[in-house]
């Protein structure tokens, strides 16, 4: 197993993505037009849905033997829990425990709530085993799922609980301040996971000891995208799943690629490669959700689609109906504004496969922000604004406001 593994990755810059074989070497360049997939099997994309939501490749033997984390979980109460971002899947809720919570006769400040919610499937991505002897319940493991970094709930019930919204990204949660919690990793890795914060997630840290967190990405919206990743080290989503359910969630199987040098087995089975169909289809069945009402100017928008296509050059890059130039071509660091990387960090691409960064396919825009791998604009207009700088693109302010709209809508 490889050392101090961290949590869920926070991929690349798109949501997970894995190869069903172990190793799934490209080229330091995708080829024009690879064979991208484009049409979604139903049938398979059912059996991926309890994949994604609640399959945790036996990643328990990492969470409950090495981290110890069912010693840690007893003992949080639900409002810490969801003040750490994690979330609670109303749909899961006996209507007992609906009018138990809303009456305060089950208290969401009581340690033993939580245990209640796990045993009851309730905690998004997060799966434990819990056993009740006279009366009292014991965590005897947990493990987690894809659903823990890439699904968020809407809010209906209460702040953090409600109904399921798969594929987005939860930007609320901070794997590295759960990931300290644990006794077992050291002092200087406790404060490398303390500050990463909210909604940001290094996936390489634990495999090349550098500190660069990246943004959570969606797991929405993928059809037809070729690179999945930021960074295109895999060719389809199934490579990404590979890496993250084993070398970061912890599951039990094997991960190999000659380009990074990463060679990870976990345990004497192999419960991630049979899951990898499915899990991919179910991923490549979710849309992404569109603007709601109100959220942008139609008028700013449709004079923003102009400087879009004109003076601001986007569709240079993110061209075509998935906006990336993805399936022809890879691009150097040098080409990007979104470094250097904050806090000094070193290049993320400089982490990867490709050495290289992937054109962002633009999609629901409005729901993840920040932006860019690292999280280095806080807005669609601070992202506009950071082209026009550094790309020396001369756009007006009006303009600049136009081209936000635009991005707004897509």
């Amino acid at each position: 197993m490889t050392k101090n593994f961290t949590i869920l990755a926070v991929f690349g810059v798109v949501a997970l993505g894995c190869s069903s074989d172990k190793t799934s070497p490209t080229s330091e360049a995708p080829a024009e037009n690879p064979n991208v997939q484009t049409t979604v099997n139903s049938k398979l994309a059912a059996k991926g849905k309890p994949i994604f939501r609640f399959e945790t490749f036996g990643d328990e033997s990492f969470w409950t033997d090495t981290l110890k984390m069912n010693e840690i979980i007893p003992s949080v109460d639900p409002m810490t829990a969801l003040s750490v971002g994690l979330k609670v899947d109303a749909a899961a809720l006996p209507d007992e425990v609906v009018a138990g919570v809303q009456d305060g006769s089950i208290s969401l400040t009581d340690p033993a709530t939580t245990l209640a919610l796990l045993k009851l499937d309730a905690v998004v991505g997060v799966k434990g085993t819990v056993t009740t002897t006279n009366g009292k319940d014991t965590l005897e493991s947990v493990g987690i799922t894809c659903a823990l970094c890439h699904s968020t709930v809407d809010d209906s019930f209460a702040p953090g609980i409600g109904a399921r919204l798969d594929g987005w990204p939860n930007h609320e949660l901070n794997p590295g301040a759960i990931i300290a919690l644990s006794p077992t990793p050291s002092k200087d890795a406790k404060a490398v996971y303390n500050s990463w914060g909210p909604g940001m997630y290094d996936p390489r840290f634990n495999l090349d000891g550098q500190n660069g967190p990246q943004v959570i990405p969606p797991a929405y919206g993928l059809l037809g995208v070729a690179r999945i990743t930021a960074t295109g080290d895999g060719s389809n989503i199934e490579y990404w799943n590979r890496y993250v359910a084993v070398t970061q969630m912890g599951g039990h199987g094997t991960f190999t690629d000659d380009r990074t040098g990463v060679d990870v087995t976990n345990g004497s089975d192999d419960l991630v490669s049979d899951n990898l169909p499915a899990l991919q289809e179910y991923q490549l069945s979710l849309p992404a959700p569109p603007p709601p009402d109100g959220t942008f100017d139609p008028e700013a928008a449709s004079r923003g689609k102009e400087i879009f296509s004109g003076a601001g050059k986007c569709s240079s890059c993110h061209s075509g109906p998935l906006f990336t130039d993805a399936d022809k071509r890879l691009h150097d660091p040098s080409e990007v504004v979104s470094e250097p990387e904050p806090g000094d960090a070193p290049s993320y691409a400089s982490r990867s496969a490709t050495k290289q960064y992937r054109t962002t396919p633009l999609r629901a825009l409005w729901q993840h922000a920040p932006y860019f791998h690292n999280g280095s604009a806080a807005t669609l207009e601070d992202v506009v604004t950071m082209y026009n700088e550094k790309k020396s693109l001369g756009l007006s302010k009006a303009e600049r406001a136009d081209l936000a709209e635009y991005l707004k809508s897509l």
